[in-house]
């Protein structure tokens, strides 16, 4: 019984977690290196992340340095964020790519705060899924005399303050961020 709560709270801190690095790599106006965190480079045959090829860093507010390992690999980490969604051509110089971030427009903050609070939206979905999978669980029990009646009651409330503390956190998150990209 404790067990299924606690297996409960752990898969609603895990979609909580998805849906900081969804947010991470959403742009924002500044250099944010997990932009590219998608982002894989067809490397010797296996797709890589850009982060184990190269060295990332922000060199000023919105310009993003990507310094490759192995410099023959800079034309394909190139050629690799020239075709992900980022929306950024790289620079080349020889030596180093570099990301410059433009400043958002009106239009394209207000697309990017509907996308934000769809990755809300479906973080919340996949909370009250998990509660009532757990529903479902404790009820079985129930039914199998595992528990009492008032077990059951107790647990289906501790799993439903749960839930709405945990999809109250999605909102603040979802708030917080789009508060972020609306900053000017």
């Amino acid at each position: 019984m404790k067990e299924t709560i606690n297996l409960a709270k752990e898969k609603m801190t895990k979609s909580l977690n998805a849906l900081d690095k969804e947010f991470a790599a959403v742009r924002a106006g500044r250099a944010n290196p997990a932009v590219l965190d998608k982002v894989m480079v067809d490397y010797y045959g296996a797709p890589t992340p850009v982060n184990q090829m190269a060295a990332i860093s922000v060199s000023e507010a919105r310009i993003l340095v990507i310094q490759p390992w192995d410099k023959s690999s800079l034309k394909l980490i190139e050629k690799a964020i020239q075709a992900s969604d980022i929306g950024i051509n790289p620079t080349n110089d020889g030596n180093v790519l570099r990301l410059a971030f433009p400043q958002l427009t009106e239009e394209r903050r207000k697309e990017l705060c509907k996308s934000i609070k769809k990755y809300g939206e479906d973080c919340k979905v996949a909370i009250r899924s998990i509660r009532r999978d757990t529903m479902d669980k404790l009820k079985a029990m129930k039914k199998n005399s595992e528990i009492t009646e008032d077990d059951l009651k107790d647990c289906e409330k501790k799993v439903q303050d749960l839930t709405d503390k945990f999809c109250a956190d999605a909102d603040k998150a979802v708030a917080d961020k789009e508060k972020e990209i609306m900053t000017v």
